[in-house]
């Protein structure tokens, strides 16, 4: 597969497919082609149809394909696992969005047959590269805050009506579908935690869906604790990122902007402003030096989910290793898994 541009097929035609994975492949168009897009019903009314793809409702023919080089399955949450293993049985890299499966064992499922196929299995963390995330790093790295003992990531919303009246369904809610983002950008950051501890909740009430959630990763090595949280039902969302050390503080209150970008069909590709941050969304920096204390902005990382495309084009094309390992990803399983039993 050396130099060669790769096929990439879809097993859903969705808004994951479409809004989170097509733009930033287009993007990549020396690397990737997109062949096909199966689902069950094909229907464009909500998503146009993209040029040059052929669209099927035949999964089995897409599978058999031997053009396609790697399946990205963006079917709802829980038919992840069942539609990444028969990618797999047909000997196809494949890509999972977010959350990857339903269990640990479930992960380790996919994770051995790809080794036994002799492909790739990873799941989709494009939020690697979201810019306020990358700039989060950039100031740790920087040292200017001394010893830092806690990173806190909020994922906080103004939805208080999107879950209203949904049961408890643990694959398909908040912890499962952010906190998947959330922690695996905690543990690509620092590794794996020596401990944790988790804390869920269900603001509506028993047997209600799950839309809290509150974890805690601690780095023992690092004297670090890295919190990851959300609540839905915050009308004043707390800073996306807020970095505390012994001489100073690091705080961003806006999201990576990209997401905004695409919601309004704003797309990357011949767009050079795509999910860029204005100054005024900048984070703030406060330090104390030998010359007293310090604030200044600090311009956000500019970045895109296509890089994530690159790292997965250098893994099937060029045998680079795979960026999100499974040991990552079997310790975020864990940690999810774990923690939904406290649910009810």
């Amino acid at each position: 597969m050396q130099g060669r541009t790769l096929n990439v097929a879809y097993i859903g035609n969705g808004k994951s497919a479409n809004r989170y994975h097509i733009p930033y492949v287009l993007a990549r168009q020396e690397k990737f082609r997109i062949k096909a897009i199966e689902a069950r019903h094909i229907d464009h009314t909500a998503w146009s149809e993209v040029p040059g793809v052929a669209y099927t409702t035949d999964l089995e023919g897409m599978l058999d394909d031997p053009e396609v080089d790697i399946i990205e399955v963006t079917t709802p949450s829980d038919l992840h696992f069942e539609m990444a293993k028969k990618a797999l049985e047909a000997g196809k890299h494949v890509t999972v969005d977010k959350p990857f499966a339903a269990t640990a064992a479930q992960a380790q499922e996919l994770f051995d047959l790809a080794s036994a196929k002799g492909v790739t299995v990873q799941c989709y963390q494009n939020r690697r590269f979201d810019s306020d995330f990358l700039t989060a790093r950039q100031v740790l790295a920087s040292g200017r805050l001394g010893h830092v003992f806690e990173v806190v990531t909020s994922y906080d919303y103004w939805r208080p009506r999107m879950l209203a009246g949904k049961p408890l369904d643990v694959v398909n809610q908040a912890a499962y579908g952010h906190a998947s983002h959330c922690l695996d950008q905690l543990i690509s950051w620092f590794g794996m935690p020596d401990h944790w501890r988790g804390e869920l909740r269900q603001l509506q009430g028993e047997g209600m869906a799950n839309d809290y959630f509150d974890y805690d990763l601690y780095y023992d090595d690092l004297g670090l604790k890295a919190t990851a949280q959300a609540n839905y039902s915050t009308a004043f969302p707390r800073p996306s990122f807020a970095l505390y050390g012994d001489r100073g503080a690091y705080i961003k209150w806006d999201k990576d902007q990209q997401e905004r970008d695409l919601k309004h069909f704003y797309l990357p590709s011949g767009h050079d402003d795509f999910g860029l941050d204005a100054p005024g969304q900048w984070g703030t920096l406060r330090y104390e030096d030998a010359d007293g204390l310090h604030e200044e902005r600090v311009p956000s990382v500019r970045s895109s989910y296509s890089q994530w495309y690159d790292a997965l084009y250098e893994t099937v094309a060029h045998g680079v290793p795979q960026l999100v390992t499974s040991e990552e990803t079997m310790m975020q399983m864990r940690i999810l898994e774990e923690s939904a039993r406290q649910l009810r």
